[in-house]
């Protein structure tokens, strides 16, 4: 057994390291989430779908190349709880491996070719103070990993705005109207290109469109696709 791996062993005798889904002991080799919930995963499988129910939340409100997620999650599912570790126990690792990993299984479907950017939803530096991290921008990092595509913060938060999770949709769209706004520094670096919008989930869409509204009112010829790690059952 290599050193690392004694080391590791280790430190589990006293900090146990547990599946962020089903919550049992990992093993040596397993990362964050365990083989058999790694197999279950939800997968929307999205990219392979045409005008997919992502796609259609957006239609009529920006025009948007292609959408999509990775999982499906609910209210109380086991999966959920990725969500949860990723941005509130202090793990954005966790999403940064994942979304490596659904970069590399969604690779067949080409959902990444012609993008020449990423661009990870912003956190108002207030949000980010507290948190002490952005997880959309480990995200986004962890599709650049599986795609070698550059991550850019393109876009910037203008105002701090409440938690999202008990509005309804129309609460959530006007709670994210004007509240980011495109980085003057990309505006010319970015006309005719097109740029991939992260973040870490979508329910309404109201956050993702007021992003690409930004980046659309102020970049001449922006083509934007966008990709969640997770999604709501949008059907």
């Amino acid at each position: 057994m290599k050193i690392k791996d004694l080391i590791t062993s280790a430190a589990g005798v006293f900090m146990p390291r547990t599946c962020s889904v089903c919550d049992k002991p990992l093993a040596l080799d397993e990362k964050f989430i365990c083989r058999k919930c790694l197999m279950n995963i939800p997968r929307t499988r999205y990219e392979d779908i045409d005008f997919n129910p992502f796609e259609q939340l957006m239609a009529g409100k920006v025009p948007v190349e292609r959408c999509a997620s990775y999982f499906f999650y609910q209210k109380g599912d086991p999966y959920a709880s990725i969500l949860h570790d990723m941005k509130y126990r202090n793990m954005p690792t966790l999403g940064r491996w994942l979304a490596e990993r659904a970069a590399r299984d969604m690779k067949g479907s080409h959902f990444f070719d012609g993008i020449d950017f990423i661009i990870p939803v912003p956190l108002h530096y207030t949000k980010l103070a507290s948190r002490g991290f952005n997880q959309s921008q480990y995200l986004a990092q962890g599709i650049a990993n599986a795609t070698g595509l550059p991550v850019i913060k393109a876009l910037k938060a203008l105002h701090e705005h409440s938690t999202q999770t008990h509005k309804d949709a129309a609460e959530r769209l006007k709670s994210t109207q004007g509240m980011y706004g495109a980085s003057k520094r990309y505006c010319v670096e970015l006309t005719g290109k097109h740029v991939l919008i992260v973040d870490d989930v979508v329910t309404t869409g109201s956050t993702l469109l007021a992003c690409a509204t930004a980046l659309k009112d102020a970049i001449p010829g922006i083509k934007i696709s966008l990709f969640t790690l997770a999604a709501a059952q949008l059907e």
